[in-house]
């Protein structure tokens, strides 16, 4: 009775477990001195969010002294999706905070990009950046460490702070394109091949009267991005309000500046993208070389003398062994007599000698 007492307390603890996970709270109860008041849990659903995969949500209040800070954070499908969201959100309004790397903070708020949260503090000027960094601390020890998409180093420098977008959907697709002002390019979003993995990346360029907004698509696949590529190229003509939008693909990279000034400026763009591909061949190779027909001569005669030089040593030896040997021990180890068989005709009048030697 006892042990299977025992056996139930360990299957009700294992199921038991998985939800005493799921309630840990997903903002941490303090931070240096500031405590944590009341959190709403539930956000409103958008089809940006869904498509980001929004897993958890909450929005909490904290006060330390009478002064009060609102800290909202949201948890996603992976860093992926939550720098889609963590761009969407940037303005150009924002500048760089010292808080963390990828953080930005306007008079309003601090957004920061922790893995696959995104942290938004709300009158961030009451706590020291001391505090911040606490607090950013604590959410990102446990935060997903995957690394970041590529994609978004491949922009060149120069573009205007608060305006690079990630999106990974179409959704997020057509809110970039609202943002950057370029909403009549949302037609692109049924081809750019969201379906088959496809990473787009904007951001909006001005050098003196030039401007434009450079979209990268990245694929899986070169295969895979020059078959898209025709896809574009029958839509994209018909809806470039501004000059020609030429697309370009490098690898498994398309690229085309949307509502260039000049299309010398948007060559310009194209020709600065930090994107190199490269060819690995991962079967090993050698090369062939032939040596010098003097190296080659040289060695045939080098080997001809050797083989004569040993030729002629064991040809006086075994004919020197024979010679000594008959001579010191004649009839007892060459040409014995009584191993001798010699036919003699006897054609001439002499005598046949029986013990011929």
């Amino acid at each position: 009775m006892r042990k299977s007492c025992l056996v139930a307390g360990f299957v009700a603890a294992l199921a038991a477990a998985p939800n005493c996970l799921a309630q840990k709270p997903l903002i941490p109860d303090q931070f240096a001195s500031w405590q944590k008041g009341a959190c709403v849990m539930k956000p409103a659903m958008t089809v940006f969010s869904e498509e980001a995969g929004l897993r958890d949500h909450a929005s909490c209040q904290f006060s330390s002294g009478g002064q009060t800070v609102s800290v909202v954070l949201s948890q996603f499908r992976d860093p992926s999706s939550a720098y889609e969201v963590y761009t969407a959100s940037l303005t150009p309004d924002m500048h760089a905070s010292t808080v963390g790397e990828l953080s930005g903070v306007d008079k309003d708020q601090l957004l920061m990009l922790l893995g696959d949260l995104v942290l938004s503090v709300r009158d961030y000027h009451s706590a020291s950046t001391a505090d911040l960094q606490q607090l950013a601390k604590l959410i990102k020890n446990r935060a997903d460490k995957t690394p970041l998409p590529p994609i978004r180093a491949y922009l060149p420098e120069g573009f205007s702070d608060g305006t690079q977008r990630y999106a990974l959907g179409p959704a997020g697709f057509q809110a970039a394109l609202g943002a950057l002002h370029r909403e009549e390019y949302a037609a692109l979003a049924p081809v750019v091949g969201f379906e088959h993995g496809a990473e787009v990346m904007l951001a909006e360029y001005h050098k003196h009267e030039d401007s434009g907004v450079l979209l990268l698509i990245a694929y899986a696949t070169p295969q895979l991005a020059q078959q898209q590529l025709h896809h574009l190229e029958t839509i994209l003509p018909g809806i470039a309000t501004q000059g020609e939008a030429k697309i370009e693909r490098n690898g498994s990279l398309l690229s085309v500046v949307l509502g260039a000034s000049s299309e010398k400026y948007a060559a310009s763009l194209r020709k600065a993208l930090n994107y190199e591909t490269q060819v690995v061949w991962n079967e090993g190779s050698h090369a062939l070389t032939d040596p010098p027909w003097v190296v080659i001569l040289s060695r045939i005669f080098y080997a001809t003398g050797a083989f004569l030089v040993v030729a002629i040593v064991l040809g006086v030896a075994f004919g020197g062994v024979r010679v000594l040997t008959k001579r010191f021990f004649p009839g007892k180890v060459f040409d014995r007599t009584k191993d001798l068989e010699v036919l003699q005709l006897g054609l001439s009048g002499k005598r046949v000698d029986s013990d011929f030697n």
